[in-house]
């Protein structure tokens, strides 16, 4: 399966630390190589990246990832980086394959997490969106989060940073399948700017957005330098598994 990371975006909150948010260190790895480790750990073969801000210096660095990796990356630039998030996803799900593993370049997660969602494939749904219900969780900022309400059976009901009532927070990782592309278009026809969530909200209005508990996994979102400061602290715990395995680095 294929796994399409979207890096498209500005960063601006972390332009302090990096000229490039995919290239901003952590415990001094990259997030975009972070992303595309978890990624391969989980089972995925074949990596679409989404370009944009900094370009530039993304792609040379994907090209020599993909080669001490040992995993095809394959980079598609956005031509107008400045879109919401939604139209990276309609540019880089052109290059997948069936259904795909969708990231954020900001985000990281405990192994475990990614590889259950690989598993949550089903013909009921158009998309799985892995979900924390810990509303108290200390690593999430409230003010950048983006929220979810769900019903009985966990089915998405409503998604975005400003509604309520909710009942847990997205945690950037998704199941797709070619319905979110279909989805996305079909809000912009409507009149919506584009976001990932309009397409999400697309989908749940058909009953088709379901969702993966992570329970007390960890992960956490690295928009800003005090998150990246927590993360410099804590993803060396967490994420050892993914640092242990990469024994090509010097």
């Amino acid at each position: 399966m294929d796994a399409l990371i979207i890096a498209a975006g500005f960063g601006s909150r972390l332009a302090e630390l990096s000229p490039s948010k995919p290239l901003t260190p952590v415990a001094g790895v990259p997030l975009i190589e972070i992303g595309v480790r978890q990624a391969m750990m989980a089972g995925i073969t074949r990596v679409v990246v989404v370009t944009g801000h900094r370009a530039d210096l993304l792609e040379p660095f994907l090209a020599d990832l993909s080669q001490r990796a040992g995993i095809e990356i394959v980079p598609v630039r956005l031509s107008d980086w400045s879109t919401p998030n939604g139209h990276s996803v309609l540019a880089g799900s052109t290059r997948c394959e069936g259904n795909y593993l969708l990231l954020m370049a900001d985000h990281m997660f405990e192994a475990d997490i990614l590889a259950r969602l690989l598993d949550e494939g089903s013909t009921d749904r158009g998309v799985t969106l892995a979900i924390d219900r810990r509303l108290d969780n200390p690593l999430v900022d409230p003010e950048d989060a983006t929220w979810v309400r769900t019903d009985e059976a966990g089915r998405i009901r409503a998604i975005g940073k400003t509604i309520s009532p909710y009942d847990a927070v997205d945690c950037g990782a998704f199941l797709a399948t070619p319905e979110l592309a279909v989805a996305l278009r079909e809000a912009i026809a409507a009149g919506k700017s584009g976001s990932l969530s309009d397409g999400m909200q697309v989908l749940a209005d058909k009953g088709r957005a379901a969702t993966m508990d992570i329970d007390d996994a960890w992960w956490m979102d690295v928009d800003d330098p005090r998150a990246h400061a927590l993360a410099e602290e804590l993803a060396q715990w967490h994420l050892a598994p993914t640092f242990a395995a990469m024994g090509d680095l010097d």
